[in-house]
């Protein structure tokens, strides 16, 4: 497989659970994922990046399993002192969790470059996946709520995804450079899987930094996007609520709509079969099977399901 070039879009627990299944298959080797930025936020002076940090603890195997985020065996000594001094502490973060965010913080200051931080902090987990960002520069969703806007962060941590999306933004992204290395991954591409994340803050997220969506337009890869919705629910976040809140379906359907620019083929779960005839109609290979990842073997048999159909189909579409 030293020719085949993959690449996983991914954001937060749903893009962790597919990178690891990648890791953890045949096609470990041959895959480089490209992380969501736009949930990063400074909290106590430190710069935090949610969804890069919870790929490279789920790759390194140093993940809190039961919440899905943070480290395991986390101590939270620091933040139990600032929240007797006052300071707001809605943000969870935990002792070892910091130190990630102080060595990020002060490389930030010194002018290196995020891509290169991320690497480091991948190389000091032994993460042997390639972690890409899609842009260096600052980016950041805002949630519209009745009260005003949020960060993604105060609308999903502190106020728990209650308030009503009236509408989404990605700050900075018009202005935005992608990185050379994404661009060039993306145009290398043979298959690209988009994770089962949320699609509205993460995975467009992504695709909302100039270059990348047209990129993916352009590669000639093989685009498969693994729904993050069981029943028209999903696993953790509130995908469900967003899809609702942006007028979209909160279903198959939905997800289709989100990436119908450059989707070639969906990931379904069993429940949601009845769904395949009409994302047939519109075009797409559809692979229904169960998506519910809980264990390593999960992960790795359905990524690897997802990638050999990916391979079949996209044959079949040359011959």
């Amino acid at each position: 497989m030293s020719d085949l070039t993959i690449t996983l879009l991914a954001g937060g627990v749903g893009g962790a659970k597919a990178a690891e299944g990648l890791a953890a298959s045949a096609y470990s080797d041959a895959t480089h994922i490209i992380g969501n930025i736009a949930d990063d936020e400074e909290f106590h002076g430190l710069w935090i990046s949610p969804d890069i940090d919870t790929l490279i603890y789920s790759l390194g195997d140093q993940i809190d399993r039961e919440r899905g985020w943070g480290r395991k065996n986390e101590s939270y000594q620091v933040l139990n002192e600032l929240k007797a001094l006052g300071q707001e502490t809605w943000m969870t973060l935990g002792d070892l969790d910091l130190a990630t965010h102080i060595y990020r913080t002060e490389l930030r200051k010194q002018g290196v470059r995020a891509s290169h931080i991320t690497q480091r902090l991948a190389n000091r987990h032994g993460v042997q996946v390639p972690i890409l960002l899609p842009t260096d520069d600052v980016v950041q969703t805002q949630v519209r709520t009745a009260s005003g806007w949020l960060s993604f962060q105060e609308y999903f941590v502190r106020e728990h995804c209650e308030p009503k999306v009236l509408g989404i933004d990605y700050k900075g992204a018009k202005i935005a450079r992608a990185t050379s290395e994404a661009l060039n991954q993306i145009a290398n591409s043979d298959v690209i899987i988009v994770a089962p994340s949320n699609p509205i803050v993460s995975i467009c997220a992504i695709l909302a930094i100039p270059g990348i969506q047209e990129a993916i337009e352009k590669s000639g890869a093989y685009v498969i996007a693994i729904s993050p919705l069981i029943a028209g629910k999903t696993i953790k976040g509130p995908a469900d609520k967003m899809l609702e809140s942006m007028g979209k379906s909160t279903d198959s359907k939905g997800i289709y709509q989100c990436y119908s620019s450059f989707l070639n083929a969906l990931v379904i779960d069993d429940v949601d079969r009845s769904d395949a005839p009409w994302l047939e109609g519109k075009g797409l290979d559809v692979l229904v099977t169960p998506t519910f990842m809980s264990s390593t073997e999960d992960k790795r048999a359905l990524l690897t399901d997802v990638v050999a159909f990916a391979l079949a189909q996209r044959q079949q579409r040359v011959a």
